[in-house]
């Protein structure tokens, strides 16, 4: 028996070492002797694509082939080569920025590197992703801004270049806000304009690719800004907790550390000051059996006033250093809300807008404290902006949390809220 295992080990330890004399000898040949290059591919045919093409072909039957490569030059003198396996028949090209005529080089490429005999191949591209992202593109004034909406259908990473100029003081100033996206959709703000209705902002846009292409300016026209102010907090007033207003309670936020009055005293929660409220997971009455979520902040303004926007600050309670992102767009903070108003004509809570919070994507722990502790603002009209009808008190309503994609009831906390708009005269 033992003799009879060893004769098996030992043939085996022999076969390994073939193999890997073989997988040896053909590492060397492929990649060092073989100087002699594939065939090219046969029977090229291409479809034409939004600033592409994909080409179909039949491969060579060469033994070490390794992949399929195509290659371009622009009118820039700059090369952009694309490659695909010899498991599949079929190769994209991408970066042509008009539906002019191009020639693309198609090659077979071996293991140790030589390359067939090009294939030439002349295509008519459809229209390109840059062109059709700047038919789609539409400038619409908001408070102290203005943004900007697109559509890339498409979704190839793209870059808005959005130049504006204003005169202000008689002075004319010129800037140019880039936005970089790959999203079918996108919105994005320039913000931070200190001007006034009368001051217009001239805006053109420039669309370019990752492929060096870029289209003429688009002149989008002038833009009247709208115009607000943060409202001051020293003559608002908070219910107590379950006092109701047109039937809506009032929330619970005196749990643990927390407390509702922090809501408005513009500090926000830092890690360190636990400046939050804290529904201790009893938020809608105060009362248990009420449960959490929904649970409504309502906030007595102290006079009448149409508000544009609001701003929200999450509990941080990432520690005393302020470097770590703690529980910003994390569990007990709000992720989706509500907003309203109260229509003192017909007694009654009128609906303005849901928001949900997005959550960052690729940032770093301190870049998350620094996005939290900017806040997170909405419009309350977000696609159309302007001011809700005057009103005294405001709405805040809770109802999920960011855990599990937004489907969660188990938000107890929140720093701040800031408030703009108008006061009505």
């Amino acid at each position: 028996m033992i003799r009879s295992n060893l004769s098996i080990w030992l043939s085996i330890t022999v076969l390994l070492l073939l193999i890997s004399s073989c997988d040896d000898n053909e590492v060397k040949r492929t990649n060092s002797d073989d100087t002699i290059p594939p065939s090219p591919v046969t029977s090229v045919e291409y479809k034409p694509l939004f600033g592409g093409a994909r080409f179909f072909y039949t491969l060579p039957k060469d033994e070490d082939l390794l992949h399929i490569e195509a290659s371009y030059t622009n009118d820039k003198n700059k090369t952009y080569s694309f490659s695909s396996s010899y498991f599949v028949d079929s190769l994209d090209v991408y970066g042509f920025g008009d539906t002019a005529s191009h020639e693309v080089q198609i090659y077979a490429v071996d293991r140790a590197g030589n390359k067939s005999e090009p294939v030439s191949i002349n295509v008519t591209p459809l229209e390109p992703a840059i062109s059709r992202v700047g038919k789609s593109l539409e400038v619409k004034p908001a408070f102290n801004s203005f943004f900007v909406d697109w559509k890339n259908e498409l979704e190839q990473s793209i870059n808005i270049y959005v130049d504006f100029s204003f005169t202000q003081n008689g002075e004319k100033k010129e800037f140019t806000s880039v936005f970089s996206s790959n999203l079918p959709e996108e919105r994005r703000f320039v913000e931070n304009l200190k001007l006034n209705s009368d001051e217009p902002v001239s805006v053109k846009i420039r669309v370019a690719d990752i492929y060096d292409n870029i289209t003429e300016p688009i002149d989008m026209g002038n833009v009247s800004l709208l115009t607000d102010v943060k409202i001051p907090k020293s003559e608002w007033y908070l219910p107590p907790a379950n006092d109701s207003m047109g039937g809506v309670p009032q929330a619970f936020g005196n749990g643990l550390e927390g407390r509702l009055r922090y809501l408005i005293d513009d500090i926000i929660d830092r890690g360190d000051n636990l400046n939050f409220m804290h529904t201790h997971s009893r938020g809608r009455t105060g009362d248990p059996d009420d449960g959490n979520m929904p649970w409504n902040v309502i906030i007595d303004l102290g006079a009448e006033y149409k508000l544009s926007r609001i701003v929200t600050h999450q509990r941080h309670s990432g520690g005393i250093n302020n470097v770590n992102r703690g529980q910003y767009y994390r569990y007990e903070n709000v992720g989706i809300y509500e907003m309203y108003v109260w229509d003192e004509d017909n007694s009654e809570w009128v609906y303005v807008t849901e928001h949900m919070i997005p959550v960052p994507d690729g940032l770093s722990e301190l870049e998350f404290v620094k996005k939290g502790e900017a806040g997170d603002q909405a419009y309350m009209y977000p696609d159309d902006p302007k001011f809700t009808k005057p009103t005294r008190y405001f709405r805040y309503r809770a109802t999920k949390g960011f855990s599990a994609n937004y489907t969660r009831e188990d938000a107890n906390c929140l720093s701040e809220i800031t408030l703009f708009g108008q006061k009505v005269q």
